[in-house]
């Protein structure tokens, strides 16, 4: 339990679910998301000062809509209902409700209609963001309207009595631009929370909560270069000291100066056990050929796996794995609602034939969480503000074939998109950013008096929140311009360089 105080987000697939999520945990108040059908037996068991209905693309009167246990309205919680949330709790307590003559997508102005502890010290016009084609008719009883827009009359209503609240539009995400106070007057005002979400508390939980499942086991951890691997061996070398095994498999595909900071600081500023094994041939070896993305990745877990397994057979008396599974991967490896996009390699990749017990102390927490507490718990800042990175590593940065040679191209292209953009202060705006090496693919060039036929280089920048959805970061020209002059300048055979706008969705961050 992180927290004395929790509040539950029932997800109906919104794709602002997890969203809702961080805004509560904005507030210093600790947020868990839940499938629609989490029977009310297992909500009354982490005891929510609170309930938030989510959004969702259904309409609730459709035949097989999703539902919540109809039992939760009578659990003496206060509840808030989120555009689809709003209508489901109407629906489900006896209100109608039906498809819009005018649907509402994008802002719109919010009347309010009488005081309501929800909208407390907020102007009585609010510029909101509406995303519905579906309106709640009529009420069930107990309910007043408590806000209209021009074409939703009931857009803001409220049980004052029962403390159940609902709202047509979307206060989580940044285009209701007081969503916020919203959402912490729901929190505070209403639900009573006291917010003692923070990173001290964390940190002081999470390695209790190390110490009561290890004991006096002896734990390992396979550390990837990144950010939450280190700060997942981080918190449990400070609960259980040398009795944590690092191991870090240096497989050939990380970006440029990575190997040699884990060792520095892992090895020799926090004294841990750490054991380096150099497998970058083994992986070029097995990689050799393999140009389907899917079976790249397949080859890379695999081998990783059988390494890991191997160095571990050293430590006959190990008896737990430590992992850096964060919430995201959790969810969108097949959590709720949300769609499986890609397997993550740090969720359910664990062999049986281990017989090791799992510890992952972030499992709950977001990236942004993770980098303050890694901030708190010492890691060097380089290490903390890294960019998010594949498990297969640059491997799903080369289409088709992985070579020594086109490893060697892509990294340091990698590298010097990486310097520009941290000389040019934007290192926290830009979420990721990474070179990519585009199969085949050549083109004609001129350099000095002679015609080239080089390969070509795809630059990606982006600006995200959790990698859920992500936008093309509009980097500077004169950086985009250094960039490339640098990289046709300094990294062999490459003469062409372009910048990929392509936001997410419809794509994805990474190519592959």
């Amino acid at each position: 339990m992180l927290s004395n105080e929790t509040v539950v987000v029932i997800d109906f697939g919104a794709q602002y679910n997890q969203l809702i999520v961080r805004r509560i945990r904005e507030a210093n108040v600790f947020a868990r998301l839940l499938p629609h059908n989490t029977p009310v037996e297992e909500i009354r068991k982490i005891n929510p000062k609170a309930i938030i209905l989510s959004g969702g693309p259904n309409s609730v009167y459709s035949p097989g809509a999703p539902r919540v246990d109809q039992r939760i309205f009578n659990e003496g919680v206060p509840i808030l209902g989120i555009c689809y949330g709003m209508q489901l709790m109407a629906y489900q307590l006896g209100g109608r409700v039906r498809r819009s003559e005018k649907r509402e997508y994008g802002p719109a102005y919010l009347e309010i209609l009488k005081d309501s502890p929800l909208f407390a010290g907020t102007k009585k016009g609010l510029d909101v963001w509406m995303s519905h084609g579906d309106q709640v008719l009529s009420l069930p009883q107990g309910f007043k309207p408590i806000g209209r827009t021009e074409n939703t009359s009931l857009a803001a209503v409220g049980d004052a009595e029962r403390n159940f609240y609902g709202v047509q539009f979307h206060p989580e995400v940044a285009h209701t631009p007081e969503g916020q106070k919203i959402i912490t007057n729901f929190l505070f005002e209403i639900a009573g929370c006291s917010g003692d979400w923070t990173e001290e508390n964390i940190i002081g939980e999470k390695i209790t909560a190390i110490k009561e499942r290890v004991k006096n086991g002896i734990a390992i951890c396979g550390l990837s270069g990144g950010v939450d691997s280190a700060v997942a061996a981080r918190l449990v070398q400070k609960a259980i000291g040398d009795r944590l095994y690092c191991i870090f498999i240096n497989h050939g595909l990380l970006r440029a100066d990575e190997a040699e900071e884990i060792e520095e600081t892992f090895n020799r500023e926090f004294q841990a056990k750490l054991i380096v094994v150099d497998a970058r041939k083994r992986f070029l070896d097995k990689l050799a050929g393999v140009k389907d993305p899917e079976e790249k990745r397949r080859v890379i877990g695999h081998e990783f796996i059988a390494v890991f397994e191997e160095e571990a057979a050293k430590l006959p008396d190990a008896d737990f794995l430590v992992q850096g599974t964060v919430y995201s991967d959790v969810i969108e490896s097949g959590f709720g609602e949300a769609s499986r996009i890609k397997s993550h390699h740090n969720v359910g990749g664990l062999p049986d034939r281990m017989n090791l017990n799992l510890v992952e102390p972030l499992r709950e927490l977001f990236k942004d969480e993770v980098r303050r507490i890694g901030d708190m718990l010492g890691l060097p800042p380089s290490l903390v503000w890294r960019q998010p990175f594949p498990g297969p590593g640059l491997a799903v940065r080369i289409i088709g074939e992985i070579t020594e040679e086109r490893l060697e191209t892509v990294r340091l292209a990698d590298q010097i998109l990486r310097q520009e953009i941290k000389k040019a202060g934007l290192e926290r705006e830009v979420w990721q950013a990474f070179a990519v090496l585009p199969g085949e693919l050549r083109s004609v060039g001129v350099m000095g008096d002679e015609r080239t036929y080089g390969s070509a280089v795809v630059l990606r920048a982006v600006t995200s929140e959790d990698a859920m959805t992500a936008d093309w970061a509009r980097l500077p020209y004169e950086v985009l311009d250094r960039v490339s002059g640098r990289i046709t300048n300094e990294v062999e055979r490459v003469n062409r360089v372009v910048y990929d706008i392509t936001s997410k969705p419809p794509g994805t961050i990474e190519w592959e």
